[in-house]
């Protein structure tokens, strides 16, 4: 029982930081794709998107490729560290973050994109400068959407497996998640294990669930309110 309550506390831990990671990621590349036109446009759209596309663990074969101890970081990791961070809790960090970022952009995409620009625009002609209307204004705003899109992005990363096997491994009391320890329990035989593993999953993933669609629910209903004409007094 220790040891499934150590795997629960690593998979938290590992979701917790690769949702601390594409939060401010997800944040600035939506922005872009929202309120900018640029050249590139659609390669970067398509680029972060790309995860969703492929297969995990190829995702986490590239991962591997990139900071693996022949990589040009793995060996600047090793002069600098001692070791590189393949095969560590952070890799799975890594791997659930990268799996888990193109969902958080779309989900703060549209959460930015319900936002009227207009008063934006009012603010900023009002004196407020890009980065102090986005905080006072444009979050405000979009808090109900951005928050359903980290739970969503925490969600995925707390589920990643096929990623993350490749670039952190399985190694017990080191990077061994919640959804690599029911493989492991399902090949040796111990379905009981295994059930009680699952039944943590569906639990956190229906709380994390629950908690994303009432926020999207109420997003869009603020975002109906407050499009018609005279906003809240109608």
């Amino acid at each position: 029982m220790n040891s499934e309550i150590s795997i629960i506390a690593l998979s938290l831990q590992t979701a917790a930081v690769a949702t601390a990671v594409t939060l401010p990621m997800g944040m600035l590349i939506a922005w872009l794709l929202v309120r900018r036109d640029f050249r590139g446009k659609f390669v970067l759209d398509v680029f972060v998107s790309l995860p969703l596309a492929l297969p995990p663990v190829v995702v986490g074969y590239m991962l591997l490729w990139i900071v693996g101890g022949n990589s040009w970081f793995g060996e600047v990791s090793e002069s600098l560290f001692g070791s590189t961070i393949a095969f560590t809790w952070l890799a799975a960090a890594l791997a659930a973050a990268v799996v888990s970022l193109p969902l958080v952009v779309r989900s703060f995409a549209a959460a930015l994109a319900a936002v009227d620009p207009r008063l934006e625009s009012a603010a900023r002609g009002l004196g407020a400068g890009p980065f102090r209307t986005f905080l006072t204004v444009t979050l405000p705003l979009a808090y109900r959407g951005v928050i359903a899109g980290a739970l969503l992005g925490f969600i995925r990363a707390f589920s990643e497996f096929g990623a993350t096997i490749v670039v952190a491994g399985n190694i017990p009391g080191r990077t061994q998640t919640i959804p690599s320890a029911i493989f492991t329990r399902i090949s040796s035989g111990d379905t009981e294990a295994a059930w009680r593993l699952a039944l943590v999953s569906v639990v956190i993933g229906i709380a994390a669930l629950a908690a994303h669609n009432w926020l999207l629910r109420r997003s869009n209903a603020s975002s109906i309110l407050f499009s018609r004409p005279g906003g809240r007094d109608q």
